[in-house]
Order: C-alpha cells, then sequence, then structure tokens
C-alpha cells in the first residue's frame, strides 16, 4: 500500500473551495485513495462529504494512501496540491 503523509497547506484547510479543489483532483488521478487525519479513520478521498467530515485544517498532517496501480504517482501529485495549498492539481 502507498501512503503520503501531508500537512495541509491551505490556511483554511480541508474546507469549501479547497476540498472542492481536492476532490476534482483525486477524480483526475483515476485512482482511489483514501485520505484520514493523523491517526484518524480513513475516508475516501474522492467524496466531498467524507473530505468534510475529516475537519481537516491548515497545518493539520493527513495521510494519502491507496493500492491501486498508478497509486504512487497519483499520490505524489495529490500530495503536493495538500501540501502546497495549489489551485488546481499540478502537471503530471
Amino acid at each position: 500500500m502507498a501512503e503520503r503523509r501531508v500537512t495541509v497547506g491551505w490556511a483554511e484547510g480541508l474546507h469549501a473551495r479547497p476540498a472542492s479543489i481536492f476532490v476534482r483532483a483525486v477524480t483526475a488521478t483515476g485512482v482511489p485513495m483514501t485520505i484520514a487525519k493523523e491517526d484518524g479513520h480513513p475516508v475516501n478521498a474522492g467524496s466531498m462529504l467524507g473530505l468534510l467530515g475529516l475537519g481537516a485544517q491548515g497545518g493539520d498532517t493527513v495521510v494519502l494512501t491507496s493500492d491501486a496501480d498508478g497509486a504512487d504517482q497519483a499520490l505524489d501529485r495529490v500530495a503536493k496540491l495538500v501540501q502546497e495549498g495549489l489551485d488546481e492539481l499540478p502537471a503530471a
């Protein structure tokens, strides 16, 4: 299972606009993955409701995981998005 631990770079955390950007980015990878707060319960990273339920704030550490084909590359791209608080998924 591939895993990435990253600090949430959006000051407002994974709420509203950043959560929408995140879900679109995860969906764009085509790779199923989960997200959890450190030592928390993982949720489907492509689910807006699941993501909002995490309550992840700016500066929190989150864990992204996947065991699908292409997981390493997809997790790297999404991790960069989260860590840097980007407005869109970085180019491949």
